[in-house]
């Protein structure tokens, strides 16, 4: 990133990030676990940081719900998994011990609509609750984040809107959208048999 002033706001915002508690969730930019390499959650962190960086004159900021064990919660990339990261290369890591990379349903819809339509780099994805919400002693699950959770994430997201300032700010499904409000587009979310919807709405969009 050229811009000093906009690299300084990013490092503070991955910084606070990686000291966030959000609620009863997972931060991957923190937390690990016995399925996790050694220096995971730095590894995550710096997936995130070089993601944003190529991305410094995206535009588009598409907002979904949560990090999802399959995604994000791996990745440190919100509808990114393991499986995109090795698609894409050095310097983007793994972080998990798993032989096989994971591998997102909803993130392979959305990077597949981003590289149909040369977009990848023209669109940064980012959660409402950039932290992974799982059910008690079920960490690989996922659950709808609270409204506490939600409202803890939301200061995250204002707070990267004011660094890159996009021209276009996507709600993917209702969660984002409402909690968004009426500074979001909404765009249906490629899960429980949405993905033709999501594509048609960012079609209409990109």
């Amino acid at each position: 990133m050229g811009d000093r002033n906009k690299v300084a706001a990013i490092d503070g915002l991955l910084a606070d990030l990686s000291r966030a508690t959000i609620g009863a969730t997972f931060n991957p930019f923190r937390d690990a676990s016995p399925d996790d390499l050694p220096d995971a959650p730095a590894i995550r962190l710096a997936n995130l940081r070089h993601y944003l960086e190529e991305r410094e004159q995206a535009e588009v900021l598409a907002v979904g719900e949560a990090a999802g064990y399959q995604g994000m919660r791996w990745s440190g990339i919100a509808f990114t998994s393991e499986f995109d990261l090795l698609r894409w290369g050095d310097p983007y890591r793994r972080s998990g011990r798993r032989p096989r990379p994971w591998k997102e349903p909803s993130g392979t819809v959305v990077h597949g609509v981003l590289d149909e339509f040369d977009a990848e780099r023209q669109v940064i994805l980012w959660n409402t609750v950039p932290t992974h919400p799982h059910l008690p002693e079920q960490p690989l699950s996922n659950r709808r984040p609270s409204r506490p959770e939600v409202a803890a994430g939301l200061t995250y997201v204002q707070r990267l809107i004011d660094i890159v300032r996009p021209r276009l700010v996507v709600g993917v499904g209702r969660i984002a959208a409402e909690t968004l409000g009426t500074r979001a587009v909404y765009v249906r979310h490629p899960a429980q048999s949405g993905a033709t919807a999501f594509r048609a709405g960012m079609r209409a969009l990109l």
